[in-house]
């Protein structure tokens, strides 16, 4: 059954209107109007510039240049596409790309990792979300010549040719070297689902991307038909996408006639809004979603919806608050605008848009970083709520807009073993080393293993496997200090054998065993287990 053909109560136009990266709708909307007296002027200053300036200067070049500040001073998220790069842009958000597997963004003439591929080349090798790439084999990457052009050349190329990115990261005052080997990048946006008990299903959508329901979905039966009757849905991390494929995956929980999200503009043709259809398989199942401050976008439409219907709890910390929507327009030279021309809102009318000063990107920017600066990430309390913007949901719980969507249950960042030693293996990619290297050695022998139970048995004891880590770290420049690596024991064991499962088992293991000391993920699982309804964590509070 198509079930994308059963959603008749979602407006038209919202789901033609499918967003790209953080929402983005995808359409066509050229005006044409005579010139205002300061349309007019402008033509004259290029117009001079052209003709009288005492070099010759390449209007479209200047043109080309301008545009870039012209948007970007409108909102964060309004932004110019020149033509060399809008391929390149668009095959990423869809998916198809090969690389070195991050998304990037370039700030301050900085090229910053704002995704790290989940199973990618990149993040195998230790790199890290924030990270900055400051050189590509023997290419800078920095300063005011750096382009989305050259960035793509040097991290993209042929799938097994190897690239060493020099790495600037904040808790290390030296540069940091990876040696990445290009290669195919998963496009999979469910990229795990497993049982976390006998009952519990476990999913992590990454990302919402054109299949990313099918998958979904695909994924929630494949869950149930081992048992599963409820549903931990992660979407930390996850910047947002296709915003109809958020819409479907909240219609499969939510009774009919319940608002799922809708948008507001300054035409009426970017005035839509979508209601579940009653369609849905899971209506009955007890879900929790799970949501960090990277957690954007149509991540926020889903956690949105979830929680203004009362339908399950939101676990986790404050997501990023991203709820402006693009207009995708492609310029007669291939290049491309993507200009705001809605909010969109959650069902009890919050606009979770967090604010923003017109011209003034860099404080929206370091906006996450303000968070954890003033303690947001390991406090509740420290979370400034807007109490002028005020919301109830379905069932008269309190929620609040201007910023995100704020957890029904908060989990602060667990930074348990975290020491100045395990920062040292950490940044150094040790701990990714040397699992490859264990592996490697007992390759023939694991080659039979193909359950995490059975790996774990085989693999050497917690003190040796220990041991053998301290070893190697020291051959390798990080001496043993044994104070602070007893105090990172369980961190760093659980990582080891992760990243060992994730070369011999996949993906999928690797994120299993990590979840093991996962402090959201078990919160969640804890809530379900007691049945605990958005309605009983209200009379708790």
């Amino acid at each position: 059954m198509n079930k994308k053909r059963n959603l008749g109560l979602v407006a038209l136009p919202l789901l033609v209107a499918c967003g790209v990266i953080g929402g983005v709708f995808i359409g066509t909307y050229i005006t044409k109007r005579s010139l205002s007296p300061e349309q007019e002027k402008l033509r004259t200053v290029l117009r001079l510039v052209e003709t009288e300036y005492v070099d010759q200067i390449d209007i479209d070049s200047l043109i080309e240049a301008t545009l870039p500040g012209l948007l970007t001073s409108l909102d964060p998220h309004s932004a110019y596409i020149p033509a060399e790069d809008l391929t390149g842009v668009n095959d990423e958000l869809a998916g198809s790309f090969s690389g070195v597997g991050v998304s990037f963004q370039i700030v301050n003439d900085t090229v910053r990792v704002v995704e790290v591929i989940p199973g990618g080349p990149a993040e195998k090798v230790g790199i890290l979300q924030g990270d900055k790439i400051i050189k590509a084999d023997t290419t800078t990457l920095t300063g005011p010549e750096v382009t989305s052009d050259n960035v793509f050349k040097t991290l993209r190329g042929q799938k097994g040719t190897k690239v060493v990115l020099t790495i600037k990261r904040s808790n290390s005052e030296a540069p940091l070297t990876f040696d990445v080997v290009r290669g195919d990048i998963p496009v999979n946006s469910v990229d795990v689902a497993y049982m976390l008990d006998d009952e519990v299903g476990y999913l992590r959508v990454t990302k919402f991307s054109r299949n990313t329901y099918m998958e979904f979905f695909n994924a929630l039966n494949d869950l149930k038909a081992d048992g599963a009757k409820k549903y931990v849905i992660d979407l930390r991390g996850n910047s947002g996408g296709f915003m109809d494929q958020a819409i479907y995956m909240a219609n499969e929980f939510l009774p009919p006639g319940r608002m799922i999200v809708y948008t507001k503009g300054r035409r009426a043709d970017n005035e839509t809004m979508a209601i579940s259809d009653g369609s849905g398989k899971f209506m009955d199942a007890e879900i929790t979603v799970l949501t960090n401050e990277s957690s954007a976008s149509a991540s926020e439409i889903f956690a949105g919806a979830i929680q203004d219907n009362d339908r399950g709890l939101v676990v986790g910390r404050r997501s990023f608050g991203k709820g402006l929507v693009q207009n995708q327009t492609e310029l007669p030279d291939s290049s491309a605008i993507r200009l705001t021309v809605a909010r969109y809102y959650t069902p009890s009318g919050r606009s979770i848009q967090k604010e923003y000063a017109r011209g003034d990107a860099n404080k929206y920017d370091l906006d996450i970083v303000d968070r954890f600066t003033h303690g947001e990430f390991y406090n509740a309390d420290s979370i400034k709520l807007d109490k002028s913007k005020i919301f109830t949901t379905a069932n008269g719980r309190t929620v609040y807009g201007g910023g995100g969507i704020m957890p029904d249950i908060f989990v602060p960042e667990d930074t348990t073993g975290f020491t100045s030693y395990y920062i040292s293996v950490a940044n150094k990619g040790l701990i990714q080393k040397f699992a490859f290297s264990v592996a490697d050695k007992y390759r023939e022998m694991l080659d039979g293993v193909k359950s995490i139970d059975r790996l774990l048995k085989v693999l050497p004891r917690d003190n040796t496997l220990l041991d053998n880590f301290v070893s190697y770290a020291a051959k390798n420049g990080v001496p043993a200090r044994w104070y602070y690596i007893n105090q990172s024991r369980e961190l760093l064991l659980n990582q080891i054998k992760a990243m060992i499962a994730r070369d011999v088992l996949g993906y999928s293991a690797f994120i299993e065993l990590l979840n093991k000391d996962d402090s959201a993920v078990n919160k969640a699982l804890l809530l379900l287990k007691d049945g605990k309804s958005p309605i009983e964590i209200k009379l708790e509070k």
